[in-house]
């Protein structure tokens, strides 16, 4: 079982976070999110995080330039890019399939937009006008049929260390993501509720693999 955790402002937090056993850690670099860092901060988190322990690093971005993107892959050293917004397959293709496509998910419609993706993990996070973050929940009957289609599934929206096992249970994802539902304030998580939510997480897994 993947754990992400999403959004970070602080190096030193996010070298913690990976301490407290998270697999992969988003770091934000769409503008309009709260959880937002410059390129410069962003390489900062990156080298704090890998000196940490072994992580994986995912870049998130909503409807930005592909070369903006691609320039921020380069300087920061992501292993992976998720594109949150309304991104066409083509657009994701520049990416290749190193890419973590995410959509709201509020109808069947929205689920089977994931098929148009040539992409190697797919994210159905809560339906919401700022894209994720919000710690709304997300409709789990929904995303278990996106799991269902055969996509490695990362399951956002709303997740904490209260609920996270339910979830697993319910969907038999991939790996989970959670941004607020560990946070002290926006960006900075709380250590405690992640060392929780890690837990919680692992508990539950049904030994889940990621593919060769």
């Amino acid at each position: 079982m993947i754990v992400k955790i999403c959004g970070f402002r602080d190096p030193a937090n996010a070298a913690d976070v990976v301490r407290a056993g998270a697999d992969w850690l988003g770091i934000n670099f769409w503008p309009r999110s709260k959880r937002f860092v410059d390129v410069e901060l962003g390489a900062q988190i990156a080298t704090a995080a890998r000196a940490a322990g072994a992580v994986t690093l995912v870049g998130v971005f909503v409807n930005q330039d592909p070369d903006h993107v691609a320039a921020v892959i380069e300087r920061v050293g992501l292993d992976l890019v998720q594109l949150h917004g309304e991104e066409s397959p083509g657009e994701c293709a520049r990416f290749g399939r190193k890419l973590v496509k995410a959509f709201s998910v509020r109808s069947a419609a929205d689920a089977a937009r994931f098929a148009d993706y040539d992409c190697d993990y797919v994210l159905a996070d809560a339906p919401s006008e700022h894209y994720g973050g919000t710690g709304e929940l997300g409709d789990w009957t929904l995303a278990r049929t996106v799991r269902e289609s055969g996509r490695n599934l990362l399951l956002a929206g709303g997740l904490d260390p209260d609920n996270v096992a339910d979830a697993i249970a319910s969907v038999a994802p991939f790996g989970v993501d959670v941004a607020s539902g560990v946070e002290a304030s926006p960006g900075i998580k709380d250590l405690a509720k992640v060392e929780r939510f890690v837990g919680a997480a692992k508990a539950a897994s049904p030994g889940v693999t990621e593919p060769s």
